[in-house]
């Protein structure tokens, strides 16, 4: 393992190869390659420049010994690099050699809404066999991602890193510079994922509680989680009894090295890249310094841990001191960990710790008052209580929960990390480092409920499912000034992701240093607040990040009316 520059650190995972020569696996693959032709490469290369093309293919996928089929960008998961430089132009030519339509989203990009890469809502995607230049200019700098916007691709390993200088100075110093991609592998194909799970929403939950089991619930917690017919346990829908958890590609057992020589100050470049996960991401023995979310800088912040939803990013420093760290992300619900070592040398590491008891939800969790402690009854409790749903939320068998008290939860860490000793990062710990130039107060108030149905795995926003509601987007006007209520009546975490804009999270601080972010988690039974001016016409994807949920329904169209629309 050789060291490492700041602005060489991706020859680490492979040298950036020149694109003049068309490699054999972007010549497309067909069922010859599936029968042991060109393998998905592990890992990435950098390519950047003001004309870059990508090639999207698909072939066989190994991770520890599990074989599956993937979807690959230049032939590597995940994809190449990207790296750009801000104030430049750029056009990024993307060559489908599947049997099936793709597209790529630039997760976190202010782009002209045509070039966001949503087919349906922003253009008509990438036809098998064709190209589609992707054009527009860099506003922005920071760490951001791209993957696929269709069906279930990003599941197979449509998705890779994207990282802008700025034009000017960096305001954090730091010795070397590193990215960690956080994703899943499965064998089974994401389509039979999605049918199981709209089988049964348990299908893939190994830990669900039993009379045997050593949960710390009582006797009438468990009558009461009995007759709501919900499991304490259901913190995630897909789980580690089928994927295995990845660092830049490479699961726990495949030696995920990032070099550093003791002292250095390290940028660490977290990117949730998964499809259905929640990290809860710590260095046993080494703190961070949280200094960006989704690419935008904040104030510098140090915790022990955090937890990053999917498609969120979180940039920290760290400076090591020890011979090796082990980096360890555990999921939410503890059925598995990525896990990647900082190694002063090479091959060496540390402990790597065991996994803790999976976490389990709570009466908070149900939109409830935890009540004074003692045993809880279901006496005088409606779960499905519509009255309490404003009108414009359309009431069926789309949903089966009614959060009865929702309170704003930006100060929770997240399942699994409120009882941990050390410190823990919440979304009230945030500012923005660079004043918001926007600080109008709102003029409206828009609320919006996440609504689902378990059982019947139905996702939606007001009780209506995406398929319903393609003819009547939310509506905002250019340069409106709109504050966005989120409140989520299902138990099950959800991170909501707006395109095309940045919003700032009401979280305390004073407008002028709301953090803006692109993705935000709404806790279970709770709400969560943010502030958006609506400068970017055209129509955007506003949607769950969970990419079951999702393609279950909880998606909308946001349309930004003004002249250049």
């Amino acid at each position: 393992m050789s060291d490492i520059s700041r602005r060489g650190f991706v020859r680490a995972a492979g040298a950036a190869a020149g694109l003049a020569a068309v490699p054999a696996w972007a010549q497309g693959h067909s069922l010859h390659a599936m029968k042991g032709g060109a393998m998905i490469r592990v890992g990435f290369d950098q390519v950047s420049g003001t004309v870059i093309d990508l090639a999207v293919g698909h072939g066989p996928r190994v991770v520890q010994g599990r074989k599956g089929h993937g979807v690959a960008v230049n032939g590597s998961v995940p994809g190449p690099l990207i790296r750009l430089k801000e104030g430049q132009n750029v056009r990024l030519n993307v060559t489908n050699h599947l049997s099936e339509d793709t597209s790529i989203h630039w997760h976190g990009l202010l782009v002209p809404f045509h070039m966001d890469g949503v087919p349906g809502i922003s253009f008509p995607g990438i036809r098998p066999g064709q190209t589609f230049s992707y054009e527009f200019p860099i506003k922005q700098s920071g760490t951001y991602w791209y993957h696929s916007h269709s069906g279930l691709q990003e599941q197979q390993g449509h998705y890779g890193p994207l990282v802008i200088d700025p034009a000017g100075a960096e305001p954090a110093d730091y010795d070397r510079d590193y990215i960690l991609l956080l994703s899943e592998f499965t064998p089974l194909h994401p389509h039979r994922i999605m049918d199981r799970l709209r089988k049964g929403e348990g299908y893939f939950n190994y830990q669900q509680t039993a009379w045997a089991d050593d949960y710390p619930l009582s006797a009438a917690d468990r009558r009461m989680w009995a007759e709501m017919r919900m499991p304490a346990t259901d913190i995630a829908d897909v789980t580690g009894s089928t994927y295995t958890y990845l660092a830049n590609g490479r699961g726990p057992k495949e030696g995920m090295e990032f070099a550093f020589n003791p002292g250095e100050r390290i940028r660490l470049r977290v990117i949730n890249g998964s499809a259905m996960t929640f990290f809860n991401l710590r260095i046993p023995g080494l703190p961070m310094t949280v200094i960006a979310s989704d690419g935008q800088n904040v104030a510098p912040v140090e915790v022990d841990e955090f937890q990053i939803g999917t498609a969120e990013t979180y940039d920290v420093i760290i400076r090591p001191t020890a011979d090796a760290y082990t980096i360890v992300a555990e999921s939410m619900d503890r059925s598995g960990m990525a896990i990647a070592t900082l190694a002063s040398r090479p091959g060496a590491r540390a402990a790597i710790p065991p996994p803790r008891k999976p976490p389990l939800l709570d009466m908070g969790d149900m939109g409830m008052n935890h009540g004074d402690g003692g045993s809880h009854s279901m006496e005088g409790m409606k779960m499905r209580d519509t009255l309490l749903l404003p009108p414009d939320v359309k009431v069926g068998p789309g949903i089966d929960m009614v959060a009865m008290q929702p309170v704003d939860k930006l100060g929770d860490p997240g399942l699994g990390l409120r009882d941990v000793e050390h410190r823990v990062l919440n979304y009230r710990m945030l500012a923005a480092l660079e004043p918001n130039t926007d600080t109008r107060e709102p003029s409206r108030l828009l609320e919006l409920h996440l609504t689902g149905n378990m059982e019947r795995y139905m996702w939606s926003f007001d009780g209506e499912m995406y398929s319903a509601v393609t003819d009547k987007p939310l509506r905002f006007a250019h340069k409106e000034r709109v504050r966005v209520k989120l409140v989520n009546n299902t138990m099950m975490a959800h991170p909501i992701h707006l395109h095309g804009m940045f919003f700032t999270l009401v979280n305390g601080e004073a407008p002028a240093h709301q953090p803006r972010k692109s993705v935000v988690i709404v806790q279970p039974g709770a709400s969560a607040t943010f502030d958006l001016t609506a400068d970017a016409p055209g129509d955007w994807a506003f949607h769950c990040h969970l990419l079951y949920h999702m393609h279950g329904g909880m998606m909308q169209t946001v349309t930004v009316m003004g002249p250049e629309a």
